[in-house]
């Protein structure tokens, strides 16, 4: 089938020879808000693929690439939407590359993207709600499922001994599905959740919530929150109380500020988020080091993934409209074909055009699944001389 599509396309860009035109990409994140310290650098990883496609002048016949940004707030549905919304009816973007957290994702999706039949591929957002929900054909993830990553959690604390936690989960569609997800996983497997609480964002103080988690006991507390909110407050109420020394810490959790918040302090904790030791993965490390941001922080390399998938689907479509490309995602997101790395877009846009086929592998090691997500692996981090690095693969 796959073939067949491929010289249907090919025939199709012999038959029509394409118009060169300004391509543009929406990158709707959370600049502001509880992610803000990771964002910059996810933003940076998908203009990195951009500008690799407008060096090539490969795509569509000479087609430029623009970046229109929007902030999703992370949080804000309504905020999102908006910024979604000026993005596709005043910016007139033919797809968007976010968003990032799950409920502005899941807002975005179904009232502007399904609106107007624009695509969307999304690097980081992983309720397992998504999973599920309508998408006309036009949503996909580079980022696993919390299903997953419920699953990783639970293998990393029982490889680590862990019988009891107790968590505590942000009060949204992403706090609220991946611990549910974790938890269901973890006594599956014959673990113990002693309590699982909701916190919510914003608070200067997170003593009541610590007070209720200590007196439920575990031998570690799960934090599903975000760095740069209330994520961070309740471990630091829970250091200052001593009311737990061991934390782990979900994707949300994880990024350099989680470093300059508590250092040390954090020494023996661990966690994990997406992320591979594949061949691309270190690439990519190389091209956003020489393009002056860190290409290992969270949803990066998801994020450079997802806006080269959107440009590869492109040209294997022959059209930048959303409707024609949107079928062409999986075929070029997944074998059999070429092997496509980061730095090699050039190369994945010239065998399409000659009515190839490619296997996008990318930062990431992009599988696509079912519902259009990440099949999901995860890198192990833990904490030792007041910061955190990676110590294995799942």
């Amino acid at each position: 089938m796959k073939k067949l599509m491929m010289a249907t396309t090919a025939m199709t860009m012999i038959a029509s020879a394409a118009i060169a035109e300004d391509v543009k990409i929406g990158v709707i994140l959370g600049f502001t808000g509880p992610l803000e310290s990771i964002t910059p650098a996810m933003g940076a990883g998908a203009e990195l693929a951009m500008a690799e496609v407008n060096d090539s002048g490969a795509l569509l016949d000479g087609s430029t690439v623009t970046s229109v940004r929007g902030d999703s707030t992370c949080i804000d549905s309504g905020a999102a939407t908006t910024a979604a919304e000026r993005l596709v009816t005043s910016d007139n973007v033919n797809a968007i590359m976010g968003a990032d957290c799950s409920g502005v994702t899941g807002a975005i999706l179904q009232n502007v993207a399904r609106a107007n039949g624009v695509v969307m591929i999304s690097p980081s957002a992983t309720s397992p709600g998504l999973s599920s929900a309508e998408d006309d054909g036009l949503f996909f993830r580079t980022a696993p499922s919390d299903a997953r990553q419920g699953v990783i959690i639970t293998n990393i604390l029982q490889d680590r001994g862990v019988e009891e936690v107790a968590l505590t989960y942000t009060n949204n569609d992403y706090g609220k599905g991946l611990a549910d997800a974790f938890q269901a996983a973890f006594e599956e497997a014959g673990g113990t959740v002693t309590i699982s609480a909701a916190h919510e964002d914003g608070k200067a103080d997170y003593s009541a919530e610590v007070g209720a988690l200590a007196s439920a006991g575990g031998e570690v507390l799960v934090v599903a929150g975000y760095v740069d909110q209330g994520g961070s407050g309740v471990v630091r109420s829970s250091l200052d109380s001593g009311a737990f020394d061991t934390f782990y810490f979900p994707d949300g959790m994880v990024g350099a500020k989680l470093n300059e918040n508590f250092g040390a302090e954090l020494n023996g904790s661990y966690g994990a988020y997406p992320g591979t030791d594949s061949p691309g993965a270190a690439k990519f490390v190389e091209l956003a080091a020489a393009a002056d941001f860190d290409g290992t922080g969270a949803f990066a390399p998801e994020s450079y993934d997802a806006a080269a998938l959107i440009m590869l689907a492109m040209q294997a479509a022959g059209s930048s409209d959303s409707a024609d490309f949107k079928d062409h995602v999986f075929d070029v997101a997944n074998a059999p074909g070429v092997e496509i790395f980061p730095g090699e877009l050039a190369k994945g846009l010239e065998l399409l055009a000659a009515g190839e086929e490619i296997d996008y592998v990318g930062a990431s090691a992009v599988e696509l699944i079912g519902p259009g997500e990440s099949a999901g692996n995860y890198q192990e981090i833990e904490f030792a001389d007041g910061e955190y690095a990676t110590i294995g693969y799942r």
